[in-house]
């Protein structure tokens, strides 16, 4: 069944002594004031990583793919490895189209694709923005590691008594907040080439992806991102008939800087404000958290808690 409502939200992910995105020197990004942040893209990441690891048979198009060599393949190598040769003849652009359309991660995000000869540009419905972290320190901090090999390969072996020194960095702590939002008519104008249920977002494709968004950055482990977990997910979901937009929610949600009990207070204060004017255009409206970490206070009236690990067959 396709899926037709507006959904605005955001997502939090939490980083304890850890690189959730780091800059091409190994340091955490930062905006020109000092505030940590992450790309979208490094959300989007653990998301594509989930669908993979928890729904193999759907196909993630835009997803490192490695040759027999251990070398990336090119766009077109992938096209080729999922869907065959390029198709021929005057609607070679509508077949591509829909087989793209088939892959979970375009459907929700949207593709710029350049292959051989063609050139097609998706609208995703979902658009992330960067994450800012909202907790009110930014303490990065670098460590230096050795490695337990020479640093002098081809010197003679009086001269090969230093192993490979390297640093890297890491964040005290932080908690990014990515706002989202989910429009399914972005994909209108792709219908009209690819075909009505080709270019559609069904039901079972926002089940998995509120699933990938509530687990994923805990899924996504390795040594830099140990202490990377998700912590929150806030979905305002609008009924189908509505016309609502609403502002982002980056600067709308806090993280008060005391702790209780050792967990991070999120305030909605300022979120439960502004929907309380739109009740009537507002589904639901549910928060996934992880209570083991965070706890939330000012909710919006008649929001539904509910536990951000579980079940990935949850309603919609």
């Amino acid at each position: 069944m396709e899926f037709k409502n507006r959904v605005f939200g955001c997502a939090v992910v939490k980083a304890i002594n850890s690189n959730y995105n780091a800059d091409f020197s190994g340091q955490p990004r930062t905006l020109p004031d000092g505030t940590v942040y992450a790309t979208d893209k490094a959300y989007k990441y653990t998301v594509k990583n989930f669908f993979k690891a928890v729904y193999p048979d759907e196909t993630i198009f835009y997803f490192k793919t490695l040759n027999e060599n251990m070398n990336p393949i090119s766009l077109d190598e992938t096209y080729v490895k999922y869907f065959g040769d390029y198709p021929t003849g005057n609607n070679k652009k509508q077949i591509v189209s829909s087989k793209l359309l088939t892959c979970l991660d375009i459907r929700l995000f949207g593709a710029t694709f350049a292959g051989k000869n063609i050139n097609i540009s998706i609208h995703g419905p979902v658009q992330i923005n960067h994450g800012v972290n909202i907790w009110h320190e930014n303490n990065i901090f670098s460590e230096q590691i050795i490695s337990p090999f020479s640093n002098k390969s081809n010197d003679p072996e009086a001269e090969r008594g230093m192993t490979t020194i390297g640093r890297q960095s890491k964040l005290q702590e932080g908690h990014y907040l990515h706002h989202f939002s989910i429009n399914p008519g972005n994909l209108s104008e792709i219908k009209e080439l690819a075909g009505e249920e080709a270019g559609a977002v069904f039901i079972d494709d926002i089940v998995k992806l509120k699933a990938a968004m509530r687990q994923g950055a805990t899924l996504y482990d390795s040594a830099s991102k140990a202490g990377t977990d998700n912590e929150i997910l806030f979905w305002v979901q609008l009924k189908e008939d509505s016309k609502l937009i609403l502002p982002t929610f980056t600067d709308l949600v806090k993280a008060l800087p005391e702790k209780k009990e050792g967990k991070t207070i999120f305030d909605f204060e300022k979120v439960s404000q502004l929907l309380s004017n739109y009740g009537s255009e507002i589904e639901a409206t549910d928060l996934y958290i992880n209570g083991q970490s965070a706890t939330a206070i000012n909710l919006p009236e008649g929001c539904t808690t509910l536990p951000l690990f579980g079940s990935n067959g949850q309603e919609v």
